[in-house]
């Protein structure tokens, strides 16, 4: 019997979120193909039919939801609309985020193991590019800062938001890392102009919407930053 349509995408998504979580709870070198292939419910030998190596698997788990439209962060509490105008506030709270430093395993890949990928090859560095290309570009769309410094600014902040969580991360004294994860919060912030009160930012959002000639959003999601 033939496998219904869609199955073999199916499984590879499967292969793909096994590896995101396993990678980034134990590290790339520390997790085997075998190990990768149980947790996604299938024999080690099908692995073969949808990746050529371990490093190709790599290069398909950088992707996450600055590039990725089914990628679904599992931070509760945390929630990211990326037609928002106030999208690129959103983003750096919710990488900032207590939720996200506590979630290691659903964690974004960028954040969880930079040191592979400065040591591995241009494929899995370009795939590492491609998604913090795309964060940078999310962010300067809704920097309300910068002038014809914009796309260096949201380069800073987007920065700001990878290596803040990966310095907390690496602390042992929790309140270092809570402080540090607020502080890079505050300056990401600050640089792209989101860091006035409650009535200025309304103000802002308000005049973005008018320069996209489009109403500003009823709502904006609350991410919490402790």
């Amino acid at each position: 019997m033939p496998y219904p349509v869609g199955h073999r995408a199916e499984v590879k998504r499967r292969i793909v979120d096994s590896a995101r979580r396993l990678f980034n709870r134990g590290g790339f070198d520390n997790v085997s193909l075998a190990q990768i292939m149980a947790g996604a419910g299938l024999t080690h030998g099908a692995f073969y039919s949808y990746f050529r190596s371990k490093s190709d698997l790599y290069a398909e788990v950088l992707g996450c939801f600055f590039t990725d439209p089914n990628w679904k962060n599992c931070w509760e509490g945390v929630e990211i609309d990326m037609a928002s105008v106030d999208a690129a506030p959103q983003i750096v709270r919710a990488y900032l985020s207590r939720q996200h430093f506590e979630n290691v395993e659903n964690s974004c890949p960028m954040a969880a193991l930079p040191s592979y990928v400065a040591r591995s090859g241009r494929k899995t560095k370009r795939a590492f590019e491609t998604v913090f290309t795309a964060m940078v570009s999310l962010l300067e769309r809704g920097m309300l800062n910068g002038g014809r410094g914009r796309r260096g600014s949201a380069e800073a902040i987007a920065a700001l938001c990878v290596g803040g969580m990966v310095v907390a991360r690496a602390m042992d004294d929790r309140a270092v890392a809570d402080r540090l994860r607020e502080d890079c919060m505050s300056v990401a912030l600050a640089l792209g102009g989101w860091d006035g009160d409650r009535k200025t930012g309304v103000a802002r959002k308000r005049s973005v919407a008018r320069r996209e000639k489009r109403p500003p959003p009823v709502a904006i999601n609350a991410v919490s930053a402790d």
